[in-house]
């Protein structure tokens, strides 16, 4: 819904900026548009930012999925052997595996907490770099207004592909 409001925002916005212009026409403005999520999937840097958070957490992921997959191991073990254990060691080994389902699931929960937090960080500094492009391209090329959600918008607006290529040159 906040999607939607946004949407009716930059319609009034627009709508203000054609009012402003007062005898000018709407033809006279220079609108663009950008698809943020495109320039966030297809920019070099984000790319690289994701290649980053891979590396960087491959390890601990691998890790996680090896203690994963011991202690389902473990748990099938439990499953067949119970039948010929005492009850005294079947409780004893349930609590012990409960105990490590226990510890897989927080270190699970972390490890995604820590990669949504480094996503978050290194997310925003690829918007970060992408805004100030946006504003590069917007004082360069004399827009008049710049819109990064919109619910329509015409091909000859779209200056997506423009912000991509800047944010790959490294400007």
């Amino acid at each position: 819904m906040s999607s939607l409001f946004k949407t009716i925002a930059q319609t009034l916005a627009l709508t203000a900026a054609l009012g402003a212009t007062g005898t000018a026409s709407a033809q006279e403005l220079k609108i663009g548009y950008v698809n943020g999520e495109r320039v966030l999937r297809e920019a070099a840097p984000a790319k690289a930012a994701q290649a980053k958070l891979e590396a960087e957490f491959k390890k601990r992921e691998t890790e996680l999925n090896d203690t994963g997959n011991r202690l389902r191991q473990s748990m099938e073990k439990l499953e067949k052997e119970a039948p010929t254990i005492s009850e005294a060691e079947r409780t004893r080994r349930q609590r012990e595996l409960s105990e490590q389902e226990r510890d897989f699931q927080r270190k699970r929960r972390e490890l995604l907490e820590d990669l949504n937090q480094r996503k978050s960080e290194e997310l925003a500094a690829v918007s970060e770099r992408a805004s100030k492009v946006i504003k590069q391209i917007f004082d360069q090329e004399k827009y008049d207004l710049i819109i990064t959600e919109a619910a329509f918008f015409s091909p000859r607006v779209d200056i997506t592909k423009r912000v991509i290529d800047a944010l790959n040159a490294g400007k």
